[in-house]
């Protein structure tokens, strides 16, 4: 007994060791890499939902939504997980469907309330489906939980101009210390921001 207890452990580090060598390909900008690293995985631990999770953000990193919604379907209706909830808001956002992306992200923040991730991709959805000022609501969830996350400030720094609170979003930008990298941020986010005021085939050519 306490062999396979020790051997079972064993498999369980090695498991999640190879579980974060793909995650880190990922983060790498390897995506393709991590792709043939879950091939690989998949192989030694089936029907593993880590692994499912993974190659979904995977794919939609690389643009392939079809085949994230494909891989989606393997996922079962039944798992209320954050996670789950979560890649499946990303599926719907990849797809434009923004509302039916926000439930999902709200669906994952009731389970897991301290998700910077999740709010920041509930706000995102929010914005883009024109409700700029709950997407500010979410975004400062997002800011407060990870003040340090570039992306979570960009996007509220674009919600907060989209909901014309432009002073605010000056106010945030102005922590950026760099002057040449603070100019093109703002102009980045102005460019954006007129594409939620241009009409729906403007700003969707923009997308």
């Amino acid at each position: 007994m306490a062999a396979e207890a020790l051997g079972a452990e064993a498999s369980g580090s090695t498991r999640q060791l190879y579980l974060v060598l793909i995650q880190q390909a990922r983060k790498d900008g390897r995506q393709r890499a991590a792709l043939a690293f879950l091939d690989d995985f998949d192989r030694q631990y089936p029907g593993d939902r880590e692994s499912r999770i993974l190659r979904i953000n995977c794919l939609l990193d690389l643009g392939q939504t079809d085949q994230a919604a494909a891989a989606l379907a393997q996922i079962p209706a039944s798992d209320r997980s954050a996670e789950a909830q979560a890649v499946r808001g990303h599926v719907l956002a990849a797809q434009e469907s923004w509302q039916a992306a926000a439930e999902q992200y709200r669906a994952a923040l009731r389970t897991s309330p301290a998700d910077p991730l999740a709010s920041n991709a509930l706000g995102y959805a929010l914005l883009r489906g024109g409700e700029a000022a709950q997407a500010v609501e979410a975004l400062k969830a997002a800011r407060d939980l990870a003040p340090g996350n570039e992306v979570v400030r960009n996007n509220l720094a674009l919600a907060l101009t989209v909901a014309g609170r432009r002073g605010e979003a000056d106010a945030l930008l102005a922590t950026l210390r760099d002057a040449s990298a603070r100019a093109a941020l703002h102009a980045q986010i102005d460019e954006q921001a007129a594409l939620f005021a241009a009409p729906p085939a403007t700003a969707l050519r923009g997308n």
